[in-house]
């Protein structure tokens, strides 16, 4: 009497070529770690340099907290200004760039240019920018922000505005309604909970990053970050960044409220 055939997953062809693919995969990431040129003997003894920092930064200067205030302010302002800004310009971003509400192929093109070019710049490298263009400041701050968002709003807006119910468009249309009276009055109510989710999202994700445009002089808290790391004042920097943990944590926390309120 014959053995059993053992049930197998794959064929002794499949399972070579699933080997071969793991083999090809780890020689493509060994090949990418080469080109890195890490220094391994600054990674075996990173374990050591953390504890030396961690041991300068805590415990924190907590004399020196009073002085965090201003650039606390200012960081939130940065980013609730420039969460603003950024939603005011991309409204006709978005009606541009959707395409139940596009006007033409060109203004298509373009809105969608603008998105692409938004969003495929960093926060800091538009703070750089506009450090140049306006001078070193929140200022400078608020507008990388609203540059770097508008493209991340324009984006979820345009989709939004895609996936409205038609028929309530056209029973505005029906009333004779102009272009404008039909997106204030077919459009926008239908999409006023994206809107709110996606302003919220937006705040939330500029709180932090408004707190490292400082490293770049766009003013906020990370200026403040950028003068202890410079100063080599460690307990201050462990200071700065329980300050900068304790405003992301309060950040997420009221953005989900108002989240669960717009909604």
């Amino acid at each position: 009497m014959t053995a059993p055939r053992a049930w197998r997953r794959f064929t002794p062809g499949q399972t070579a070529a699933r080997t071969l693919a793991r083999l090809g995969l780890a020689a493509v990431v060994a090949w990418m770690l080469a080109r890195l040129g890490v220094r391994w003997e600054w990674v075996a003894d990173a374990p050591t340099q953390i504890g030396d920092l961690l041991g300068r930064m805590f415990p924190p200067e907590w004399a020196f907290a009073p002085a965090l205030v201003d650039p606390l302010i200012q960081t939130v302002n940065i980013a609730t200004l420039g969460t603003a800004l950024a939603v005011f310009l991309s409204l006709p971003v978005a009606f541009c760039a959707a395409l139940n509400t596009t006007p033409n192929r060109g203004a298509y093109a373009l809105a969608r240019f603008v998105m692409v070019v938004s969003r495929s710049v960093d926060t800091l490298i538009w703070a750089l920018i506009f450090v140049i263009v306006v001078g070193p400041g929140s200022l400078a701050g608020m507008l990388a922000v609203a540059m770097r968002s508008v493209g991340f709003v324009s984006k979820l807006f345009a989709e939004g505005i895609e996936e409205i119910d038609r028929g309530q468009v056209e029973a505005v249309a029906a009333t004779g309604a102009t272009r404008g009276q039909l997106l204030v009055y077919g459009v926008l109510p239908q999409v006023r909970p994206v809107l709110a989710g996606v302003c919220i999202y937006r705040w939330d994700i500029n709180i932090r990053e408004s707190t490292v445009l400082g490293l770049v002089g766009a003013g906020g808290i990370g200026f403040a970050l950028n003068e202890a790391i410079l100063g080599l004042e460690w307990s201050r920097v462990g200071l700065i960044l329980v300050v900068i943990l304790g405003v992301v944590i309060v950040s997420e926390a009221a953005s989900a409220y108002l989240r669960g309120r717009a909604t």
